[in-house]
């Protein structure tokens, strides 16, 4: 790809090029601090040698949308959850987000804890 660039008023024709392939938008944009997690799986675009673990029904987990901390588990095992309520906030770049309930159920098993660091597509919570 070629691009002009001018630096102290002078025209620069530079050639570059692009080492990474470009990621898909997300047709969906979230409130700020909060991220909704859909129930199908979010494919990892960290790295293609990081494993995600299988699960036989993907509508019985929630997962991390992307790489980060455990601030604090919002819910508790065999609680009840309405669709958008609040299971877990991770905190990535400084920044905490609220991550919620894809669809109404109740609290199996919690994956991970505060402190926990998560991957990208790692399975935080399992429903019922």
């Amino acid at each position: 790809m070629k691009l002009k660039i001018t630096v102290d008023g002078k025209l620069y024709e530079v050639d570059v090029e692009v080492s990474e392939p470009e990621r898909a938008k997300p047709g969906f944009v979230a409130p700020i601090g909060q991220v909704r997690v859909p129930a199908a799986p979010v494919a990892p675009t960290a790295s293609p040698s990081a494993a995600v673990e299988k699960v036989a029904d993907e509508s019985k987990v929630c997962r991390s949308p992307f790489a980060g901390t455990v601030s604090r588990v919002e819910a508790q095992v065999g609680q009840k959850i309405e669709p958008n309520g609040v299971l877990v906030v991770i905190e990535a770049m400084k920044m905490e987000t609220s991550i919620t309930a894809p669809a109404a159920g109740k609290i199996a098993k919690i994956n991970v804890a505060a402190g926990d660091a998560v991957k990208q597509g790692q399975v935080l919570v399992e429903f019922e």
